[in-house]
C-alpha cells in the first residue's frame, strides 16, 4: 500500500497539528507502507496565488491510484473548483475546522467554512483526532459519518519519574495565538498571588501582534517575577518542564483536540482548563477542573483549589496517572489512519 502526506510549511513545527502529521508520517512507514511527504508551501491557510498554484502542481504530480492525505490547514483554504481536479483519491485530516480559528472577521470565516465544506465533500475518507471534531463535521459541514476515522492522538510515555520543583510549577503549553487564552491565564494568576507558585508558558509567538500583547500584559499585571513566556522550546526541554511541573493549566478557547492533555496525563498532572471544544472529551473529568473560557476569575479559582486542597489534587492526579496509562499509542493512530487510506481502494472498485 502506498499514499502520499501533503502538509503545508516545516514538518518540525513544534505544534500539535504538526507533532501529529511527524508521528503519522513515522508510524504509517513503519507499518510498511509506502509514505511520500509533499511538502506545501508554508503560506496556507492564506496562501498567494503562486503558492495556490504550486500547491495544485505539486498534487497534479500524485498518481491517480495513490490515495493522498491533505492536512486541514491547507485543505481548507484551498480553491474547491481545483479541488474537484485533483485525479488521486483525497483523504482529508482535518485538526479543527479553520472557520473556527479566534479572531477572524465574519467574512474571512465565512469564506473559509464555504471552501471546507466544498473541499470536504469532494474528500473520499476524512481523518479527525477527536469525536468533536467528528461530530462538527457531520452537523456543520455535511460529511457522511461513514467517511470519518477518529485517529485519536498517541502518546508517549515519560522515560523519567516525575521531579516537582518549589515553589510548585505551573505549566501551560500551546502557541501564542488568541485561541489558546494565555491572556486569560495571566488574569487568572494575578488573583492567586497570595499562593506559592511560578509558571511557565511554553509555545512560539506564531501571532507577533498577540505575543506582544501577552509580554505587555505580563508586565502590567506585576507577573515578571513569576510568570516565564519561553517562546518555543525543543522536546527534551518541554519534557523535562512535564516532569518538573505540579498542574496543568491551558485557558483555551478551543481545541480540536489538544494533544498536550495527553501529555499532562501521561505526566501524572492535574489538568486546569476550558469546557470549549474537544476539552471535555479530551480531559476526564475526574482528572481536571474545567470552566467556561473567557473566565479568568473561575479559572483562578480552580487553580487555586488544586494549589490549595492537597486532598483534591491528590485525587485529581491519580485520576490523571489511570487514564495517561490507558491513553492511544502513535502506532493506534497510524493503524486507524492506515484503514482510511485502505477504505479509498474500496470506494474506487
Amino acid at each position: 500500500m502506498r499514499t502520499a502526506l501533503a502538509v503545508p510549511g516545516d514538518l518540525a513545527t513544534l505544534t500539535g497539528g504538526y507533532i501529529y502529521d511527524r508521528r503519522l508520517l513515522h508510524e504509517l512507514r513503519a507499518l510498511g507502507i509506502d509514505v511520500t511527504h509533499i511538502a506545501l508551501p508554508g503560506s496556507f491557510p492564506e496562501p498567494p496565488a503562486r503558492d495556490m498554484d504550486a500547491a495544485f502542481a505539486q498534487l497534479a504530480s500524485i498518481p491517480d491510484d495513490c490515495p493522498v492525505i491533505i492536512d486541514g490547514l491547507a485543505f481548507g483554504a484551498m480553491d474547491p473548483a481545483r479541488t474537484a481536479q485533483v485525479r488521486a483519491p483525497i483523504v482529508a485530516l482535518v485538526h479543527h475546522p479553520l472557520a473556527l480559528e479566534n479572531g477572524l472577521d465574519a467574512g474571512r470565516a465565512q469564506a473559509l467554512y464555504d471552501s471546507e465544506r466544498a473541499n470536504l465533500s469532494r474528500a473520499v475518507q476524512v481523518i479527525v483526532p477527536s469525536p468533536h471534531t467528528a461530530a462538527l463535521l457531520v452537523t456543520d459541514y455535511g460529511v457522511s459519518q461513514d467517511r470519518i476515522h477518529i485517529a485519536r492522538p498517541g502518546t508517549d510515555r515519560p522515560s523519567e519519574p516525575a521531579c516537582p520543583v518549589d515553589p510548585p510549577l505551573i505549566l501551560s503549553v500551546g502557541i501564542q495565538l488568541p485561541r489558546k487564552g494565555h491572556d486569560v491565564l495571566l488574569k487568572a494568576l494575578t488573583q492567586i498571588t497570595d499562593l506559592d507558585w511560578q509558571a511557565k508558558i511554553v509555545g512560539a509567538p506564531l501571532d507577533a501582534g498577540y505575543a506582544q500583547e501577552l509580554a505587555d500584559l505580563r508586565l502590567s499585571l506585576g507577573l515578571a517575577d513569576r510568570v516565564k513566556l519561553t517562546g518555543q522550546i525543543g522536546r527534551n526541554a518541554l519534557r523535562a518542564l512535564f516532569g518538573s511541573a505540579t498542574l496543568f493549566a491551558l485557558a483555551t478557547r478551543f481545541e480540536g483536540y489538544g494533544i498536550v492533555f495527553d501529555e499532562a496525563l501521561a505526566h501524572d498532572l492535574p489538568i486546569v482548563s476550558c469546557a470549549a471544544g474537544a476539552v471535555p472529551d479530551t480531559v476526564p473529568p475526574d482528572a481536571g477542573i474545567l470552566v467556561p473560557p473567557d473566565a479568568p476569575e473561575a479559572f483562578a479559582n480552580a487553580l487555586r483549589q488544586v494549589l490549595s486542597d492537597p486532598d483534591c489534587r491528590q485525587t485529581l492526579t491519580a485520576a490523571a496517572r489511570t487514564a495517561g496509562q490507558a491513553l492511544p499509542t502513535w502506532q493506534d493512530t497510524a493503524a486507524i489512519a492506515a484503514s482510511a487510506i485502505a477504505a479509498t481502494k474500496a470506494d474506487s472498485s
